[in-house]
């Protein structure tokens, strides 16, 4: 792994250095901005902004990468058994806002998020301009989980999820997998493997590797209308049993 410096962005230019210039840490760049533009840009290429309040802006590229396989991304038998006795549907696009909100929320023992109101208006933005996406779980009318993220063609950058209920980033998961694959999206980054996403079936691969897989999916199409494209809203439906 590099042990060069981080890459100082220049405010009028949304172009990053190659990738494996990052540091050890994942750490490639500081600086630039929010804009739609440079995001794009980013995601393009497997980077991503994560800070914190009071810090400058910092671009991360980890090697290795974390990431599902949606067409292989199953639940267990007997949680898939759970699942087709719940009585949850699945939407995407139908309330970003909500789920950007809801994952900036403290969870108990948090001090702060990493998601500033900067950072809301950025991915508010992005979704408004149709690349960033929300998927939603909903009991009737009440929101129980989601996730959010950003599209690159046929790839899925997941930025966080959720639960307003137990179980409800899980189901979130699972089930944006299912849609995911359905829509030829082969992989959801999950970024950086932790042992939450780990036991839900992430993988970690090279970073060589995710570029090489980023480079050719970026140039495909992804749903123009999430939302409507959604192939199947039931969560029962949408699961299956690992064979």
């Amino acid at each position: 792994m590099s042990s060069a410096r981080p890459y100082l962005l220049a405010p009028d230019d949304t172009r990053f250095p190659p990738v494996a210039r990052a540091h050890a840490s994942g750490l490639l760049a500081i600086g630039g901005d929010l804009r739609p533009e440079r995001l794009r840009a980013a995601y393009a290429q497997g980077i991503f902004p994560w800070y914190s309040a009071g810090e400058p802006l910092l671009w991360w590229s980890p090697d290795p990468r974390c990431v599902f396989d949606t067409a292989s991304t199953h639940p267990h038998r007997r949680y898939a058994r759970t699942l087709r006795k719940l009585d949850w549907t699945l939407s995407a696009d139908r309330a970003f806002a909500q789920v950007l909100d809801a994952c900036a929320a403290l969870r108990p023992g948090q001090t702060g998020t990493w998601i500033t109101p900067a950072m809301r208006r950025a991915y508010v933005r992005l979704h408004l301009l149709g690349h960033a996406h929300s998927f939603e779980v909903w009991d009737g009318s009440e929101l129980v989980g989601g996730l959010y993220g950003v599209a690159s063609g046929g790839m899925f950058s997941g930025e966080s999820m959720f639960s307003a209920r137990s179980g409800g980033s899980k189901v979130a998961l699972y089930l944006a997998c299912r849609a995911l694959a359905a829509w030829g999206m082969p992989l959801l980054d999950a970024q950086v493997a932790n042992a939450h996403t780990q036991a839900l079936g992430a993988i970690e691969i090279p970073r060589a590797q995710f570029s090489a897989l980023l480079q050719d999916l970026a140039g495909m199409p992804s749903p123009a209308d999430w939302d409507a494209a959604l192939p199947l809203r039931h969560a029962a439906a949408l699961v299956a049993e690992r064979r």
